[in-house]
């Protein structure tokens, strides 16, 4: 049985940048706001030492701040060099407006 983390609410996700990085058991996290939809991945990119949520987020992707690596939110995988590793996503729930993460792969 996962287990849920309350982590934020979602008007705490920035409405310019659609992003907002949080903590899950020590470990950086990136949330995003996908007109809607709630989304989490590993905060740093696997490329570089760069916080996705510096990024800039469009249409489903984040771009890394630090290489221009782009990634695809939903499925985590690379969608350009230089980046080849996929991103680690989080399982997420949303219940009134709070934001829950589990540790668990999504």
């Amino acid at each position: 049985m996962a287990t849920w983390t309350p982590v934020a609410q979602v008007g705490d996700i920035s409405p310019d940048t659609g992003t907002l990085r949080v903590a899950l058991e020590g470990e950086a996290v990136c949330l995003y706001d996908l007109q809607g939809e709630i989304c989490a991945t590993q905060d740093r990119c696997p490329h570089g030492n760069a916080s996705l949520a510096d990024g800039y987020m469009e249409d489903g992707t984040i771009e890394c701040p630090l290489h221009q690596g782009v990634f695809d939110i939903r499925s985590g995988k690379p969608q350009c060099p230089p980046v080849t590793t996929d991103l680690r996503r989080y399982a997420v729930r949303v219940e009134a407006g709070t934001i829950y993460l589990s540790p668990e792969a999504a």
